[in-house]
């Protein structure tokens, strides 16, 4: 009879219990303190935390991968090399080619302090530029998609001996693939928490219900069905993993809003954080951890009574 009753342990019928307050009936049936309340409202919190992050570096390195395509997209470079008697009419011819290429707005060539603030970051402030064989860049912008880089390139090389065009394929391909990934990390790292979420919550609640055996015979003798006994079991876990997942995901929110921002950490960091609606996002950790315990919990009550007799 009890393994009927077992199978049909409904849902809804959880759902109805969680809702609805128990009185105290809950507390005589689940220790409202102890080990496995204790170890559910940390696991909960800590994986939130954790999950905080993982979120944060999702949304961060997707926005990176989307930014770096977009802006190394929507430019190219000139390189113009040669001895400096002549560079200025290369650099010149070169600029007439550009002025008649399709798909490209005004090519601009950069200053000579242009250029040293892109190598400051390799050779520091101090290096003296202009003792370097630097060649002359010119920055060209892509304003249509018919603009056409082999047959640019082509041109260059024709026309404008020393003149290479770079459109940065060969370097933005590497960091916009290990942005991806980075982003198919944090959402397995999201993934993994939740799995571990579970894990923990399901043996604390199997812990649970072992030192609560002799209670459950005594209730089943007493008239009490199984469905009772489980939804104060998962009622007690659920609550716990939302009050400790709630705990951790404030904490997370915290952490990440303390961190210094991109012009603060000297480019190092690279947005990592929430932006917008998305610092709504952590809100949702608390109701999936919730979840998380609610079916963890239910599952080990399930087998648990189902194996007491």
């Amino acid at each position: 009879m009890r393994k009927v009753e077992f199978r049909g342990l409904n849902l809804k019928a959880l759902w109805r219990g969680l809702l609805r307050g128990d009185g105290d009936v809950g507390n005589r049936i689940v220790p409202p303190t102890g080990f496995t309340a204790q170890l559910t409202v940390f696991a909960s919190g800590a994986m939130a935390f954790l999950a905080v992050f993982a979120l944060a570096l999702a949304l961060a390195t997707g926005r990176l991968a989307e930014r770096w395509s977009q802006e190394l997209a929507s430019s190219v470079t000139v390189r113009v090399t040669s001895s400096d008697a002549d560079r200025d009419a290369r650099v010149q011819a070169a600029l007439t080619v550009l002025e008649t290429t399709p798909g490209i707005g005004a090519a601009q060539k950069l200053s000579d302090d242009q250029v040293a603030d892109l190598l400051t970051p390799w050779f520091g402030p101090d290096m003296p530029v202009d003792a370097l064989p630097v060649p002359a860049l010119i920055d060209v912008p892509v304003t249509s998609a018919d603009f056409d880089s082999e047959g640019l390139r082509l041109r260059l090389e024709a026309e404008v001996p020393g003149a290479v065009l770079d459109d940065h394929t060969q370097w933005r391909r590497p960091l916009v693939s290990a942005a991806k990934r980075l982003k198919a990390l944090g959402v397995i790292s999201l993934i993994l928490i939740t799995a571990a979420s579970a894990a923990m919550i399901t043996l604390a609640a199997k812990a649970a219900l072992s030192a609560n055996v002799q209670v459950i015979r005594v209730l089943r003798l007493i008239g009490a069905r199984d469905i009772t006994i489980a939804t104060a079991f998962v009622r007690r876990f659920t609550q716990r993993a939302a009050i400790g997942a709630a705990g951790g995901t404030l904490a997370g929110i915290i952490a990440i809003a303390l961190l210094p921002d991109m012009d603060a950490a000297g480019g190092f960091l690279t947005g990592l954080g929430f932006h917008g609606w998305g610092w709504l996002l952590p809100l949702l950790i608390p109701l999936i951890a919730a979840g998380v315990g609610f079916f963890a919990t239910r599952w080990a009550a399930l087998k648990m009574l189902g194996a007491v007799r």
